[in-house]
């Protein structure tokens, strides 16, 4: 099966699923969610980064777009799009397939996408993923956040996430295992539920291989960063 059939089976699952579902006692619905907005000041290139995500669907299937992007001067550093069908399989939890491509990189790939997304227990939101690429490439991907709220307006979230790929990719300079692994805090303002603004701290590090790879590059195997920001969604 192509990536593009592929793409037109999910839509059509979706539709197909949420149609069964009634349209009084269960309406369609959509999100917009730009969770980071982010400006980081630097002595040499000041950089930005965008994490968001977009759904359409009903309470138990979903269309579901997810985009990271991260911008160094005027080049792009990174670059990401996820398109994926999401089916509630239990109370908070949603399992998610379908496809992700990697952009600005010096050789782009698609991957098939495996995920497990969801509040766990004490509140940790979890978004995890596995990813089949081709010739057999395999890569994985951990994140985690929990809100700490000191009052309804004051919010700190620290984030984890990690990186893990199966073989060596040269090309892309990524490493088999850990590849990388990053850690921030941030301490939101909601003005409203729907708008808030942030400051934060960001440490991010590489691992094995693809440490080697940096340092050879002539850059780092780690970096920290202060950054401000907003959020909003509708």
């Amino acid at each position: 099966m192509t990536y593009l059939n592929f793409l037109l089976t999910l839509i059509l699952v979706s539709t197909s699923s949420s149609l069964l579902a009634g349209s009084k006692d269960d309406p369609w619905l959509t999100s917009l969610m730009i969770e980071q907005l982010e400006y980081v000041p630097d002595a040499d290139e000041d950089s930005y980064a965008l994490t968001g995500d977009f759904w359409i669907g009903k309470d138990l299937d979903k269309l579901w777009f997810k985009t990271e992007l991260e911008k160094e001067g005027g080049d792009f550093e990174g670059a990401e799009l996820q398109m994926l069908y999401s089916k509630a399989v239990a109370a908070y939890w949603d399992l998610q397939l379908g496809l992700k491509h990697d952009f600005e990189q010096p050789q782009e790939r698609t991957w098939t996408v495996i995920g497990l997304q969801g509040l766990a227990p004490y509140y940790f939101e979890i978004d995890s993923a596995l990813f089949i690429g081709e010739s057999g490439r395999v890569a994985a991907r951990f994140e985690a956040e929990y809100e700490m709220l000191f009052t309804q307006q004051w919010i700190l979230v620290p984030e984890l996430e990690l990186n893990f790929f199966g073989q060596n990719d040269p090309v892309n300079q990524l490493g088999s295992g850990l590849a990388d692994a990053s850690f921030g805090l941030r301490l939101r303002y909601e003005f409203i539920r729907e708008f808030a603004v942030y400051v934060g701290y960001e440490y991010q590090r590489k691992f094995g291989k693809t440490a080697d790879f940096a340092i050879n590059a002539g850059g780092a195997k780690d970096s920290n960063e202060w950054l401000v920001g907003i959020s909003f969604w509708f």
